[in-house]
């Protein structure tokens, strides 16, 4: 039920100014969606491009970066449904190049689903440099999102790398124990979808079976098409000090697409919400996956936070009194954020085309506001709940990210947790015997130490990702 004020839309949108100002954001779309695909809201703040001034619209082609995860799992539970496989199968069953030798149990594609596979975060195995290293060039070659030799060389060099990994170096725990954000676990299921689904490509599969049955015209995996696109956001981060711009998409990006290669745009991403508010079909009646299966995505998998789980290529919280599904996605030049709820029957979906800027705040607050709550209210006030000198002693230390992120936990001269990451000072408050929030500006990350009898504290949760402890 849509019960939109215009005293809390102005806060609302009193929100967004503060963030696009704080963020140093070029761009950004918002709206909201009901499941009859009607649009609720819709506004646009600052320009796609900065030198020509040129302004947003509907049709504007964004990266939406890991959101793409959605699209992938609704892939794999589409090919469930066929017959093709089952989620509980092991990788290598569909991926021979994956042999988890080094893993005690077998790694299955429902682990891969819900970022349970046991891996540590790795550094990206990029598009650009494997095209580079095999002489490919897209002018010659074609669009490299469909390019089969890149795509078995990917896999090849990915699973070859996972398979690498043991409890030493790399891996977190046994299949299924820890949650850690993995975009190479994604990167394996984008493989099963090239290589079980009866396209030659990814990107040729999931434009066929998700993207046309919902009249996604202007959404995609091409690397080409958004660069030539008169209508396509330029894409922004600041380096030094100073915001630099391009419209090169391989920027940042992995040589397999799963995970995060999808383009799109705000009107095309009402029709994607639209589709799992109606429980996998289109506001037209087109159904792309069963009530079943989109049920079966949106279940609590595995805890990612503290009040917060991961289901199938969806996370699930709670804002308020409603349940909330959602995922954001951000590189180079992309900040993304989708969102819907049942119990509102609405989607929201935030668009940017600036690295890091905190689009779910906003994403939170129009679904708010169209609760009839305020879009703004007061931050969680965490009760702090000190660590025993005996934890603050064994947690301190270094933990570094293979995605380069490296978090210090010290111990105080008044013997409290203190923390930076990337050598930046950070407001970190412990709430629990083991967990802690690290206060930002308008979002909290979530801290827990991870030990083991057998291992002893040799990891924390950061935000979304487990990040190991430094050596020595």
């Amino acid at each position: 039920m849509n019960r939109l004020n215009e005293a809390n839309l102005v806060l609302a949108e009193n929100l967004v100014e503060s963030v696009k100002r704080d963020y140093g954001a070029c761009g950004i779309a918002a709206a909201l969606v009901d499941k009859e695909g009607k649009t609720r809201y819709e506004r646009f703040w600052g320009v796609r491009d900065l030198d020509s001034g040129r302004e947003i619209d509907g049709d504007t082609i964004f990266g939406i970066a890991s959101v793409t995860k959605s699209f992938t799992a609704m892939a794999i539970l589409q090919l469930e449904e066929r017959g093709v496989l089952n989620i509980d199968d092991p990788i290598g069953r569909y991926v021979p190049e994956f042999t988890n030798r080094n893993q005690k149990d077998p790694v299955r594609i429902r682990h891969l689903l819900c970022h349970s596979g046991g891996f540590f975060p790795l550094p990206r195995i990029l598009v650009g440099d494997v095209a580079e290293k095999m002489g490919l060039n897209e002018s010659i070659d074609g669009d490299f999102a469909y390019h089969e030799g890149l795509a078995e060389e990917g896999i090849r060099l990915v699973a070859g790398r996972l398979d690498s990994l043991t409890e030493e170096n790399g891996l977190n725990g046994r299949p299924g124990e820890n949650y850690s954000y993995c975009n190479d676990g994604f990167a394996l299921l984008s493989d099963i979808v090239r290589r079980c689904g009866g396209e030659r490509s990814y990107a040729a599969y999931i434009r066929k079976n998700i993207l046309e049955p919902l009249g996604m015209n202007r959404s995609f995996c091409d690397f080409i098409r958004p660069s030539t696109d008169e209508n396509a956001a330029t894409l922004y981060q600041k380096t030094g000090g100073a915001m630099r711009g391009h419209r090169d998409y391989h920027d940042d990006a992995f040589v397999l697409h799963g995970g995060g290669s999808l383009k799109s745009t705000l009107n095309d991403l009402k029709k994607y919400l639209a589709m799992y508010l109606n429980e996998g079909r289109s506001a037209e009646g087109v159904r792309v996956l069963s009530q079943y299966r989109v049920r079966e995505m949106m279940k609590p998998r595995i805890p990612c936070s503290t009040f917060a789980d991961y289901g199938y290529g969806l996370e699930i919280r709670r804002i308020g009194d409603m349940k909330v599904m959602e995922h954001g996605g951000s590189l180079p030049g992309v900040s993304s954020h989708i969102a819907f709820s049942y119990e509102s029957e609405v989607g929201a979906i935030v668009l940017c085309n600036t690295l890091d800027v905190p689009v779910g705040v906003i994403s939170d607050a129009f679904m708010k506001a169209y609760n009839g709550d305020c879009p703004v209210d007061a931050r969680d006030a965490w009760r702090e709940r000190a660590w025993s000198p005996e934890t603050v002693r064994a947690a301190a230390g270094r933990y570094v990210s293979g995605e380069g992120t490296a978090v210090e936990l010290y111990e105080k001269t008044d013997g409290r947790i203190g923390a930076r990451t990337d050598g930046e000072e950070k407001h970190i408050i412990p709430t629990g015997p083991r967990t802690a929030i690290v206060r930002g500006l308008y979002t909290d990350t979530f801290v827990r130490l991870i030990e083991t009898e057998e291992r002893g504290m040799y990891a924390i949760q950061y935000g979304g990702r487990m990040i190991p402890r430094e050596n020595g």
